[in-house]
């Protein structure tokens, strides 16, 4: 190997250890981003669901009604506490899987250019590589945007459950 190739190799390797640190950093700022969202909405929730029982207080008759509406809205918290911190794992998982294979992807392919004989192999190598990211791009976008889509839809059941719940019951006449 050439001198050339050798100092181009070793600037790949520097290129390639350099991008596992940004997606190492990428990630650290997903999951706090994510934990802070996470505080946010639990907090927003519960304030919701609290306003929600205060405001329908007037319409329940009886200690034990209010007890047990507010039990089942500290459940329906918990529950929507439980999935939404499931999602965010399993998204963060998928997201950092995702990171970490187009690190090696693209590694591999730093190493395919430094391969090539001819510009025409560098052209025939660049052209697949977009093409293969472009694919990987749509694919890996539509995975994430599907599962952001699911995991809004289950967290919100829970609290949608218990603010119908309290609308059903403030809709109720009080008995005289």
């Amino acid at each position: 190997m050439t001198t050339s190739k050798k100092t181009a190799a070793k600037q790949v390797e520097a290129a390639v250890a350099a991008g596992k640190e940004s997606v190492d950093a990428a990630v650290k700022v997903g999951t706090d981003a994510f934990a802070k969202g996470y505080e946010s909405a639990v907090t927003s929730t519960k304030e919701q669901v609290d306003a929600a029982v205060k405001a329908g207080a007037d319409a329940f008759q009886g200690y034990e009604d209010v007890v047990s509406f507010g039990k089942d809205n500290v459940d329906a918290v918990m529950e929507f506490s439980t999935i939404l911190a499931k999602g965010v794992q399993e998204f963060n998982k998928v997201w950092f899987d995702l990171a970490q294979a187009s690190v090696d992807k693209n590694a591999a392919a730093s190493k395919a250019l430094l391969g090539c004989k001819s510009a025409k192999d560098l052209a025939q190598v660049q052209s697949d590589q977009l093409a293969g990211n472009y694919g990987t791009l749509v694919l890996d976008g539509r995975k994430l945007s599907d599962m952001s889509v699911k995991l809004a839809e289950e967290v919100a059941k829970p609290v949608n459950d218990r603010v119908n719940a309290a609308m059903d019951r403030m809709s109720k006449p009080v008995a005289a």
